[in-house]
């Protein structure tokens, strides 16, 4: 984590906890939880690291609005807000004399929020134009984790004098997925916004879903435990995240999928495929070709075969279903393989779809299949070795997310500039557009932007 820059100052670190029982009654979720293998999976993958920009009128903006109304208000619909999600407080551990790590809250666990102050360029950092991919790091709070503990989350409200405010987010991976963690934000954003302090009753959507049901006959969740035990090892029980290094020279860029454009690449693989099967073509597989056949070109790459990475929900997948607000992990990877050769190609959007819509297929024969290696597989990958990725979903709704002050200005997820990930997110605009944002070295980011703008002009 790059330490912060003489732009933000650090004006507070505090410790939010849930109300005492005592004050609001019995806790609305449960202290404990133990890990499934979809947890266990994530165990020592960094932070997934999320940023909300907010704009607010000058008159607003002020440092007494700051100190005396916004800050205060969203500690204590935190903390409000942590009685219905009572693991977020606590920690990973692994003892000893257990196969699995463990998560517990024990009362008096609280969750760090630090308060801090920036005088960089809002404006530049909100609008979706080029970035250094560094300038975020100061916003996004340290997630504090040893050999021996790990917590699950750290927050960050920075406030930009006259201008407005973002939310930092750096959430362990081991412990809830993207649709968990947006159901968090929401709830939190619930609660400030309706000024719901007393009672802190969320509608029933958002409610969540705590039983461990996830059923593994197959041992998985022990199997990944022994993995992670055994590599390093040995009974090598750290909780240290795996540490990734940002490449060099790294600009950050969003661009946007306007339900048009959707539309127009929609009709354009329609067209080549007139004489072949049909196939259902979804927005988000539509987004995701265009954008791995613009990177995959812009890198250069040279390798025979290009894979991506995307999660899939596994929620309704498995048999039996599970609810769709179950709270935790329940992603499987999906892989999509393509001759490099091809996504470079005249067809290369025809060529990534198929191969999407194909990955997509085989997960509907059985999303566990060949899962006992999914840890496994992951000390096998080389780290030269480049896996483009798809962090978040265009489904979560994260312009959505209004604590009061209106929807986001700008949403990031930070942490792709070092997993070299895309990620995926509705757009402000809303009507059905989606946003990707990427993290590449100065001269491959000014050849994605040409080529995903003319390419576009062009179909």
């Amino acid at each position: 984590m790059a330490e912060p820059t003489s732009s933000v100052k650090v004006v507070e670190v505090c410790r939010v906890a849930p109300p005492p029982p005592s004050s609001s009654g019995a806790f609305a979720s449960p202290s404990s939880l133990p890990l499934t293998f979809f947890d266990i999976r994530w165990l020592r993958f960094a932070p997934v690291q999320r940023l909300f920009f907010y704009e607010m009128p000058t008159s607003s903006a002020t440092p007494l609005f700051f100190d005396s109304i916004l800050v205060p208000k969203l500690k204590a619909s935190l903390s409000y807000t942590l009685q219905h999600f009572l693991p977020l407080a606590g920690n990973l551990t692994w003892p000893q004399d257990s196969q699995k790590p463990v998560l517990n809250y024990v009362q008096g666990d609280t969750v760090s929020l630090t308060i801090a102050e920036s005088g960089a360029d809002f404006y530049h950092l909100s609008t979706g134009e080029f970035v250094e991919a560094t300038e975020y790091h100061p916003l996004v709070p340290r997630l504090e984790a040893s050999h021996k503990q790990a917590a699950v989350m750290a927050l960050q409200i920075t406030v930009f004098p006259n201008c407005g405010f973002s939310i930092g987010t750096s959430i362990h991976h081991a412990v809830l997925d993207g649709k968990s963690t947006t159901f968090f934000l929401k709830s939190w954003a619930h609660i400030c916004k309706h000024d719901d302090q007393s009672n802190s009753v969320l509608p029933d959507e958002m409610k969540q879903f705590y039983d461990r049901v996830i059923q593994d006959p197959a041992e998985l969740g022990t199997i990944y435990s022994n993995d992670y035990r055994n590599k390093d090892g040995p009974n090598n029980r750290s909780l240290m995240f795996w540490e990734m290094k940002l490449p060099p020279d790294s600009i950050r860029g969003t661009f946007e999928f306007t339900r048009a454009d959707i539309e127009t690449l929609r009709q354009s693989f329609k067209a080549k495929m007139a004489e072949q099967r049909p196939v259902h073509v979804s927005t988000f597989t539509l987004a995701c070709a265009y954008t791995w056949v613009c990177v995959v070109k812009a890198e250069d790459i040279k390798a025979d075969k290009a894979r991506l990475i995307f999660s899939m929900d596994c929620r309704f997948r498995l048999d039996p279903p599970i609810p769709a607000n179950y709270f935790g992990n329940c992603i499987a990877g999906c892989i999509p393989v393509a001759e490099t050769k091809g996504l470079l190609g005249e067809d290369g959007l025809v060529v990534a779809v198929n191969a999407i819509s194909e990955a997509i297929e085989r997960l509907k024969k059985g999303v566990l299949d060949g899962a006992e290696n999914w840890v496994s597989r992951l000390f096998g990958v080389r780290s030269d070795e480049r896996i483009l990725s798809i962090a978040g979903s265009n489904r979560f709704g994260n312009y959505d997310t209004d604590f009061g002050w209106g929807r986001p200005k700008k949403f990031e997820i930070v942490s792709i500039d070092r997993t070299r990930a895309i990620s995926l997110s509705d757009s402000k605009t809303g009507a059905g557009a989606i946003e990707v944002g990427l993290a590449l070295d100065k001269h491959d980011m000014h050849v994605f932007a040409s080529l995903f703008a003319k390419g576009l002009r062009n179909l």
